[in-house]
């Protein structure tokens, strides 16, 4: 029920299924007429629907990478990153199909002093879930300087357009030096998991 749900979180929601990715089936709706088409458009891609608050701020990202235990070099995070875009929100369309809907900003224009606030809340966010290797953290800033952990894509993407892989050759990591880090990760991984009694 709609005016349930706008009680608790306000009149400006998100519909989206739990499990999926890219914006797929994600809807902003602002009234009861739009609430019933977000949910079946959702459902067709999950049996589980998230409703969440329409939060009116900037998106920030960072990138991480690292272990959680630290081999080699503690988890570290990259500078962020804004996706600035025209559409209502960061649609399917906007990240893949329409190349002027959004851009990148890397690095994002932020004081120092938030650019840090939203670095240490990435890596704090990561290590709380038990993410490794890597890991992209998306932040909105709110317009009134409030930052929220909006979600954790433990898969990001590595297209030409993907904040990933771009955030870390802005901060100084370029493509296949991560990529080796990576690997040197899954393999450090793969050497403490051997040690495991059930790989015993």
């Amino acid at each position: 029920d709609y005016d349930q749900v706008a009680d608790e979180l306000g009149p400006a929601l998100f519909v989206k299924p739990a499990n999926s990715g890219s914006s797929v089936g994600t809807s902003k709706i602002a009234d009861a007429d739009d609430f019933q088409a977000a949910l079946d458009d959702a459902l067709q891609y999950d049996h589980k629907v998230l409703v969440e608050t329409a939060i009116h701020g900037r998106e920030i990202e960072v990138a991480v990478l690292g272990n959680l235990h630290g081999e080699g070099a503690p988890m570290r995070a990259s500078m962020p990153g804004e996706i600035v875009n025209t559409a209502q929100f960061y649609t399917y369309e906007a990240k893949y199909l329409d190349p002027v809907a959004a851009r990148m900003q890397v690095p994002a224009d932020l004081p120092a002093t938030t650019a840090e606030q939203i670095r240490a809340l990435a890596l704090d966010a990561a290590r709380t879930l038990g993410c490794e290797g890597l890991a992209r953290v998306d932040c909105f800033l709110a317009d009134d300087g409030a930052v929220f952990v909006n979600e954790i894509n433990t898969i990001p993407g590595f297209t030409a357009r993907s904040m990933y892989p771009v955030m870390w050759a802005e901060s100084g990591l370029l493509l296949p030096d991560l990529l080796a880090t990576l690997i040197n990760l899954a393999l450090q991984r793969h050497t403490r998991d051997e040690a495991l009694s059930t790989n015993r």
